[in-house]
């Protein structure tokens, strides 16, 4: 009892202490000193609940023929569509990926978006609540398309959405089930001497024409995807045999629950 009324005590001394040097301080600086912290509280709150949001977008882009919707019909339900016509509008769904449907315990849907090979433009418009890019490859014609896929490539790496976002892409070789579907590394290589030739074509237009891009790669040294922005992998699948278990595991990676 004796030692808890002393620290009675000496808890009432500490707090008439502590107003006596209140008192003292200006009323305009208590409000000052009042105001900074409400403000800092309000700012650390909306950081974290920024810091927070999950988006759950997941982009697949690419050449017209390369097999974007064949992927999207796996990840979504496992089927097979017939035929091979070309999407003339982006495929649409928000689903739990076929491969994890049986799986019990809360899993996060993916709102999977496949954008047609022509329209870039329509690619733009999912960026802002992109979580992940998949850049689909044809592997079996890839050579003659290699230009066009490194063009393509180019100005999703360039995209200020993309950098400033920091989104990362996956370059997904696709129908590496052909015995003459050409390997990822090779593919890899050949995108960075192309996309290594455009940059130095494009560099040397004016700074006005490309203000609203960003530059690739690192001055006086050749281009390879490890000096984006953004962090790019490159993986194989075969939308024909449903193997896409590297493409899933991209997407469970950047969809969390």
């Amino acid at each position: 009892m004796e030692e808890m009324k002393q620290w009675t005590n000496e808890l009432q001394q500490w707090i008439h202490q502590a107003l006596h040097w209140i008192h003292q301080i200006p009323s305009v600086q208590i409000y000052v000193s009042i105001g900074v912290l409400f403000l800092t509280t309000v700012f650390l709150l909306l950081a974290c609940l920024f810091r927070r949001t999950k988006y759950n977008t997941i982009v697949l882009a690419g050449l017209s023929g390369s097999g974007k919707t064949v992927l999207f019909h796996r990840f979504q339900d496992g089927s097979l569509p017939q035929g091979t016509n070309t999407s003339l509008d982006p495929n649409e769904g928000n689903f739990v990926l076929y491969s994890e449907s049986t799986e019990k315990g809360k899993i996060k849907h993916v709102h999977l978006v496949d954008v047609p090979g022509h329209s870039h433009l329509r690619l733009y418009e999912y960026l802002p609540q992109t979580a992940g890019l998949i850049f689909v490859v044809d592997a079996l014609e890839f050579l003659p398309n290699c230009h066009a896929a490194a063009e393509y490539l180019y100005d999703i790496l360039t995209k200020t959405s993309v950098v400033k976002r920091n989104i990362p892409v996956l370059i997904l070789c696709n129908k590496t089930d052909k015995v003459t579907a050409h390997t990822k590394e090779f593919i890899r290589k050949q995108l960075e001497k192309a996309i290594d030739r455009l940059r130095a074509s494009r560099n040397a237009i004016s700074a006005a024409d490309i203000s609203n891009e960003f530059t690739l790669g690192i001055v006086g040294e050749a281009f390879a995807f490890s000096q984006c922005h953004n962090k790019v992998t490159i993986a194989e699948a075969s939308g024909l045999t449903g193997d896409i278990v590297q493409a899933e595991q991209f997407i469970r990676e950047h969809i969390r629950p």
